[in-house]
């Protein structure tokens, strides 16, 4: 698998309505813990359309992973139509920012501003295509928007060899029980690595 692509909840369906809430580390660390073994097996590039929540917190995830262990793995942000972060808080889109200037690839699927519903399905259909598996944070039992995009996970499958990995509920506790032992947090990472060549198509 040379290309992730990482989706779950968006924050207000996790209840998350601040960037100092104690479960966005915890996501972070969750997503990292998963990443890694793939990293060792030749993951590349981890693919995000950059929605505020999940996909966001895995971006920085992904950043920091780059900046500390692993300085070859890329990050694209692929967007589902411009400005996506128009109507967000300054706090919000200081992150979206830093996120954006030290992504690899950053490019968006439609060349206009929000119109309609039909971008983000055609933002589904192109991360799909582009991406080799998928890691969900979802849990059955709490649905939400990932449910979509695990049911046309689901469907790739069926044709192709597309892993589907997730991250559930007990997941994130056990992390955050991990944590808790440890007591010591991991700082951030600002290192940025230069672009090269891309390995998605032509948008």
């Amino acid at each position: 698998m040379k290309r992730i692509l990482i989706t779950g909840y968006k924050a207000s369906e996790l209840g998350i309505f601040s960037l100092k809430h104690p479960g966005i580390p915890i996501i972070k660390k969750a997503v990292q813990k998963r990443l890694a073994p793939l990293i060792e097996e030749g993951l590349e590039w981890v693919v995000v359309s950059g929605g505020w929540g999940v996909e966001l917190w895995a971006a920085e995830a992904v950043l920091d992973l780059r900046a500390s262990s692993y300085p070859d793995l890329k990050l694209a942000v692929i967007t589902p139509f411009l400005e996506q972060e128009e109507k967000w808080s300054d706090e919000k889109k200081n992150c979206y920012t830093s996120v954006i200037t030290r992504a690899n690839y950053v490019n968006s699927i439609t060349k206009t501003k929000y119109e309609g519903p039909w971008q983000f399905k055609e933002r589904d259909k192109f991360l799909l295509r582009n991406s080799d598996g998928i890691l969900l944070v979802y849990d059955e039992d709490t649905e939400g928007s990932p449910k979509f995009m695990k049911q046309q996970a689901v469907q790739v499958a069926v044709h192709h060899d597309y892993p589907i990995i997730t991250i559930n509920a007990n997941d994130l506790q056990n992390v955050a029980e991990d944590e808790q032992d440890n007591q010591h947090g991991d700082q951030w990472g600002d290192a940025e690595q230069p672009g090269d060549r891309t390995d998605f198509e032509e948008i």
